[in-house]
């Protein structure tokens, strides 16, 4: 009897996680300005280290929340006003298996620190006008380069 009461409480507590990370995700989500978005938080190897998680659009901030946490914070935050994007690329090697197929990279720079992030082709031209959407008297180009390959 100890074994079914073990495993009916196994059961529990990952159900409940499992409820505890849909609500975390409709909370952070309600209000709109959501995008699908992977951000390399490791280089230890190549082509690995990438984190699913969705981008939220607050402001002058894209705020990144990993998919598979319980923190209701961002984990990170990148502001229009820093960040700069050095070039594109679609995936490589690894990140073949660990993305999907019509995702580009970009490999930004916020705040002097690289970040690479990826998306999908779709998304990445809404991300590029909220990117050159500065308010007035900013400065405003934020494309280090204009002669990137297709993707």
């Amino acid at each position: 009897m100890e074994i079914v009461e073990g495993i009916g409480i196994g059961i529990a507590v990952v159900l409940g996680a499992l409820l505890i990370l849909f609500v975390r995700r409709a909370l952070v989500t309600r209000s709109g300005g959501i995008i699908r978005l992977s951000v390399r938080v490791s280089t230890l190897l190549d082509g690995r280290g990438w984190s699913p998680g969705f981008g939220r659009f607050v402001g002058d901030e894209l705020r990144w929340y990993r998919m598979f946490s319980f923190a209701l914070r961002p984990k990170r935050v990148l502001s229009r006003k820093g960040l700069a994007v050095e070039r594109r690329r679609l995936p490589e090697g690894q990140e073949r298996l660990s993305m999907p197929a019509d995702w580009v990279i970009l490999r930004c720079t916020s705040h002097h620190a690289p970040v690479e992030i990826a998306m999908a082709r779709s998304t990445v031209t809404g991300f590029l006008s909220w990117l050159e959407a500065a308010p007035p008297g900013a400065a405003s180009p934020r494309l280090a380069s204009q002669d990137w390959p297709a993707a």
